[in-house]
């Protein structure tokens, strides 16, 4: 079984940048599609972004576009999102999770790591 852990959120204030790791344990992605996803107070977690991570196939939600930028590390078997011109209304919660397939329910999550952007 995968387990998930993020690391990287942190205080910042806006117009800065934070990078987001989620690295995998128990096995390697291989053919999985790895998503962040985010949470802010009083709000539904909503998608950020996501990587197949063979196909390397990359989608953005329309809050992150431009800004944020998905990417992975087959060696060390973590995916990434760096965060740059962070606003206050990324502050959040932030999950990364993975499935198998495209379409298909997110199977494993990571206990999620906070942003705060102070304005």
């Amino acid at each position: 079984q995968v387990r998930l852990v993020e690391s990287g959120g942190g205080l910042v204030q806006a117009g800065g940048s934070l990078r987001l790791s989620c690295a995998a344990s128990g096995r390697t992605f291989s053919n999985y599609e790895v998503g962040w996803f985010r949470q802010a107070p009083g709000k539904e977690r909503e998608f950020v972004a996501r990587i197949h991570w063979s196909a390397g196939s990359i989608y953005y939600a329309d809050s992150a576009k431009g800004r944020f930028t998905i990417f992975r590390d087959n060696a060390k078997n973590t995916v990434y999102l760096q965060m740059n011109s962070l606003k206050s209304e990324d502050t959040g919660v932030y999950y990364c999770a993975e499935r198998t397939a495209p379409g298909t329910t997110y199977q494993y999550w990571g206990q999620g790591t906070q942003v705060t952007v102070s304005s």
